[in-house]
């Protein structure tokens, strides 16, 4: 059984790589984060306002949000901390050999 591979053995190319995958995916991940918090805010003041205009900007940038996701899920796999990613991205690279 093989072992794992090592950050180690990282090229700076695949390091750089690697950096830019995560970052992408954390990118995502505080893009959702400030579409939730906006959108159950304007909810919020839709409700209070007895009207339902909250929708339309919320499946606006929906759409936004969806695309975004799906640029970065084809960028790689798996969604977690920054130094999570980091560390899997950099390892995937190790396997495939990519420089």
């Amino acid at each position: 059984m093989p072992l794992e591979p090592t950050t180690a053995s990282c090229t700076a190319a695949q390091d750089r790589l690697a950096h830019r995958r995560a970052r992408a995916k954390l990118g995502w991940l505080l893009h959702a984060s400030v579409y939730v918090c906006v959108n159950l805010g304007l909810a919020a003041l839709a409700a209070w306002q007895g009207r339902h205009w909250a929708v339309f900007p919320a499946l606006g940038w929906g759409i936004g949000l969806l695309a975004h996701g799906v640029a970065v899920a084809l960028r790689g796999r798996g969604v977690g901390l920054y130094e999570r990613l980091l560390e899997r991205e950099r390892a995937a690279l190790v396997r495939q050999g990519r420089t």
